[in-house]
């Protein structure tokens, strides 16, 4: 007798559908997105050319990430008619800020909705138009009922808090600005808690002040970067999948795209995002105790000549990337042959 799967093992396996879907959005945004850093500096996105143009089509790919995630991991529990649905939840949650955690609830929404939609009892003559219109149209109904009415107020409440918050702790001193400084950067990558720690990191700058911007660096390199250490020595604990994704993390981490982390913590929140917040907060906390600075808003390690110290900044980034690797070998459960088998399937599907 086949052994059915629990609720948080299917969850688990709809996650694996999104994210593997996902990576091929990821991949090719953050890569142009660093070519077009490197042509045209890090205003490029301010000067008409090439390198601009370059940036632009990263960031085209990058803003279909969600979506797809969302869409597939509909698709997942769903089949087919979830896709659209799943789509349209990822846009919501791209609109409204939720990042990729929003992404995942709406995905998670769109296909229990379709699916339950599917089990309509519906007459003979409206049957033909189930997959086409009635399906389409009343979960994208309710969909954005729950994504808007639902996850969007909390999600702008969230960001306005986190800035307050921020702004208040500024005067608790270093060590602690930087441990929640660092874990919020890393907790959402995109979403409404990471925005508010940049946001505060830019309002710093404009007051001349710019050690909140080196811990921001560091905290935003640190997880793609950790991870792809990780990958590397520990890779019983990832799918095949995962670890051919080690040179995008790589590439992220030397950039500044914390995106490539997503598809991780996506697969496995529970066990990656508490990872990678430990580290990229141990590495905050150390940039204002070694007093660093970077007056750049953006760039990677293009910039880090920049930083007052650049040498100090790299030993800490360092310490950041070992903390969120270890973090990973002792927090992350190794794969299982299921889930190898299960995530094979969806590809040979695809």
């Amino acid at each position: 007798m086949e052994k059915k799967e629990s609720f948080f093992g299917d969850i688990r396996k709809h996650l694996m559908t999104g994210v593997s879907y996902m990576i091929p959005f990821v991949v090719p945004g953050g890569i142009l997105i660093a070519i077009g850093f490197a042509i045209g500096g890090i205003f490029v996105f301010e000067t008409p050319g090439f390198g601009a143009d370059i940036f632009n089509w990263g960031k085209v790919a990058f803003g279909l990430m969600v979506p797809a995630l969302a869409g597939f991991i509909a698709y997942s529990i769903a089949d087919r008619p979830g896709i659209a649905v799943g789509f349209i939840a990822g846009m919501l949650a791209n609109n409204q800020g939720s990042g990729f955690l929003g992404g995942i609830v709406g995905g998670l929404l769109a296909g229990y909705v379709v699916k339950l939609i599917k089990k309509l009892n519906v007459p003979a003559v409206v049957r033909p138009l189930m997959p086409v219109l009635v399906i389409p149209l009343l979960g994208t109904f309710i969909v954005g009922l729950g994504m808007t009415y639902v996850l969007g107020g909390p999600v702008a409440w969230l960001n306005e808090a986190m800035l307050r918050f921020l702004t208040n702790l500024s005067t608790a001193g270093g060590v602690v600005l930087g441990l929640v400084q660092g874990a919020m950067l890393a907790f959402d990558m995109g979403g409404p808690v990471n925005k508010a720690a940049y946001a505060f990191a830019l309002a710093a700058a404009e007051d001349n002040n710019w050690g909140p911007m080196a811990a921001n660096f560091i905290a935003s390199m640190s997880p793609p970067a950790g991870i792809a250490l990780a990958l590397v020595l520990f890779k019983n604990k990832w799918t095949k999948v995962e670890r051919d994704g080690v040179g995008g993390c790589v590439i992220g981490g030397l950039a500044m795209i914390t995106e490539f982390a997503i598809p991780y913590a996506a697969a496995d929140p529970l066990h990656v995002l508490p990872s990678i917040m430990v580290g990229s907060a141990v590495g905050a906390a150390l940039s204002y105790v070694f007093g660093l600075t970077l007056t750049a808003p953006h760039g990677g390690l293009f910039v880090i000549p920049l930083a007052n110290k650049p040498l100090v900044w790299l030993f800490v980034f360092a310490i950041a990337i070992v903390v969120t690797a270890g973090m990973l070998f002792l927090l992350k459960p190794k794969v299982t042959e299921v889930e190898e088998e299960a995530l094979s399937l969806e590809e040979n599907a695809a």
